[in-house]
């Protein structure tokens, strides 16, 4: 080190294969140093980190990891993985020790890896399954997949459920912090629309619903799941079993049967195996011909999946990490209903989520339970309203508050007071896009002064429905209608720039489209901008700020992903149609 020059902050010492690749010249000593905080920060291996960095291809890894360690390197997509084998450990194991059994030779177990110095993945999968274990190299990108996919076949497995299995499964009605009760065999009598309603209700789970729609009308009766933002039919029962399957609904989530005039709210927990629960949030609707209920489908899950899944772009990920590392100051949420907002807050709690942090949230419900989480449901029968709720954490020292929505002045005005002393608020607002909710803010009452020094970031966001990667088709665009589209010339005479649309085959149910990508406006709330609303400014004027400091609008965010490939023109248009 140079004479004068300080020792870099909180040093990372590069291990054996990060060394190698840094001594090879496949990436640089920077490079190595971030993914390895990267590694350290997420929880996850020196490898996966480096991949998602994009530094290296998962191959050459690979083959400098076996050259290096002396393990044998193979093709994860040329061999068959041994089901009842990998079924030997359990689904959080897999995704904790990312590795992968894959087959047995007499009492030794081998076992795909990614990074050969993950001893730990060894260590547990012996634990697991009573045998010796052996390592074999495989690509990052591959090993992710081939996880994913032996728990979704042990997920599946686990909902092959007889009918004997759907009477008896295990189900416990309303909110999880009131006494459990069992409501399995409340209704023994009608065991047929016991096992009936379960169906529909695993069948939602196994199908990837979001929700599950049970519909009364005058002469008919359907049932829908809305999939991928969505709805489909699934089953039309007799108009004469509509009150029965109210009922049973009802009685799931201990609503009051006898009320059938007004709306009501509840919970169900169904439990599909001995290890996973999933809830229901419960809504009934008096209409014209019977009661409509509206389940909407609450799995934790889906806030494990973390941030590299939801959809983010580079920098739009890293805007967002550097918002949580701050140790004060606001983060906001933007979106209409269903555009994954819960999803987006609940990623960063869970990264959030340490032993020595104190997290506690204010929902209107709850939808997502995670342990080690503070969480209350506001009920505003009682008093306990978003802002009583806030002002109760504050006295429960308190590092990160998350509130389920800013609705008033009250609220904002407690939740800022949070942000200005030390704490860390994450909210949401309904606005069309970021710039949009700064104004939102100040027509609510709050002072301008307050926002500027609190704000830290704004994230506007939408759900998109994702190509079918097995049937995705080249589009024949016109020029002209690509330049209307929002297209540069420099986009369009690019080397690599293609367009694809939605074809359908089995994969995707002959609808072109499988999945759902987050669309991201990621406004990071610089000084200019606080000066704009300082001085009285528009939601244009920020706008153009945030266009000027280089935050790609929700428009341009889609188009980015129509040119990798992951959505068409169609989704483009529908989910930033006014924005």
């Amino acid at each position: 080190m140079a004479i004068g020059t300080a020792p870099p902050a909180n040093p990372v010492f590069l291990g054996g294969l990060a060394r190698r690749l840094v001594a090879d010249r496949l990436i640089s000593d920077v490079q190595a140093r971030d993914a390895q905080q990267r590694a350290i920060r997420e929880s996850v291996p020196f490898v996966s980190a480096l991949v998602a960095s994009k530094a290296l291809a998962a191959t050459k890894i690979a083959e400098v990891a076996s050259a290096e360690f002396g393990a044998p390197l193979i093709d994860l997509a040329a061999i068959e993985v041994d089901p009842a084998v990998a079924s030997e450990v359990s689904d959080k194991v897999l995704r904790k020790v990312h590795a992968l059994p894959l087959f047995k030779r007499g009492k030794k177990t081998f076992v795909a890896v990614s990074d050969p110095t993950n001893l730990q993945a060894l260590d547990e999968i012996k634990f697991a399954t009573g045998n010796m274990t052996e390592a074999v190299l495989v690509e990052e990108d591959k090993l992710a997949k081939a996880i994913d996919k032996a728990i979704q076949a042990s997920e599946a497995q686990r909902m092959d459920l007889g009918d004997a299995d759907l009477e008896s499964l295990e189900v416990e009605g309303g909110d999880a912090a009131s006494e459990g009760v069992d409501v399995s065999k409340a209704d023994a009598e009608d065991a047929p629309i016991v096992r009936y309603v379960n169906k529909i209700l695993v069948d939602a789970i196994h199908d990837g619903a979001s929700d599950v729609h049970f519909e009364p009308y005058e002469k008919t009766y359907r049932i829908r799941y809305r999939k991928d933002g969505e709805l489909k039919t699934i089953a039309t029962p007799p108009q004469a079993m509509a009150g029965r399957l109210a009922a049973r609904v009802k009685v799931m989530s201990r609503l009051d049967l006898a009320e059938r005039r007004v709306p009501q709210d509840g919970r169900i927990k169904l439990y599909i195996s001995k290890t996973k629960a999933i809830d229901f949030r419960v809504s009934t609707c008096p209409t014209l011909f019977g009661e409509k209920i509206c389940c909407r489908i609450l799995d934790p899950s889906s806030a494990q999946l973390g941030i590299d899944a939801l959809g983010y772009e580079p920098e739009q990920k890293d805007a967002y990490m550097k918002s949580l590392q701050q140790p004060q100051g606001m983060v906001l949420v933007t979106g209409p209903t269903g555009s994954g907002k819960t999803v987006s807050l609940y990623t960063g709690l869970n990264i959030l989520n340490t032993d020595d942090i104190n997290i506690s949230t204010a929902e209107d419900p709850a939808e997502i339970n995670l342990p080690g989480i503070n969480q209350v449901n506001v009920n505003p029968r009682v008093g306990l309203t978003f802002a009583a709720a806030l002002k109760a954490f504050l006295r429960q020292d308190p590092d990160v508050i998350m509130v389920g929505e800013i609705r008033d002045l009250e609220t904002a005005e407690i939740a800022i007071k949070a942000a200005q002393t030390g704490h860390l608020v994450l909210s949401t607002l309904h606005t069309n896009d970021a710039p949009q909710t700064v104004v939102r803010l100040m027509n609510m009452g709050v002072p301008a002064y307050n926002i500027a020094s609190t704000l830290s970031l704004i994230i506007a966001q939408r759900l998109a429905r994702k190509l079918c990667s097995n049937c995705k088709r080249e589009a024949e665009i016109p020029r002209p209608e690509l330049l209307r589209q929002g297209f540069s010339d420099a986009d369009i005479d690019g080397p690599d720039f293609q367009i694809f649309e939605a074809a359908g085959c089995d994969q995707c149910d002959n609808s072109g489209y499988k999945g759902r990508t987050g669309i991201y406006q990621v406004m990071p709330f610089s000084e200019e901008m606080g000066r704009i609303i300082m001085e009285g400014g528009s939601a244009l004027e920020l706008a153009e700020q945030a266009d000027r400091e280089g935050v790609a609008d929700l428009r341009a965010s889609a188009l980015r992903k129509v040119k990798h490939g992951v959505i068409d023109l169609a989704q483009a248009n529908a989910c930033t149609v006014g924005d």
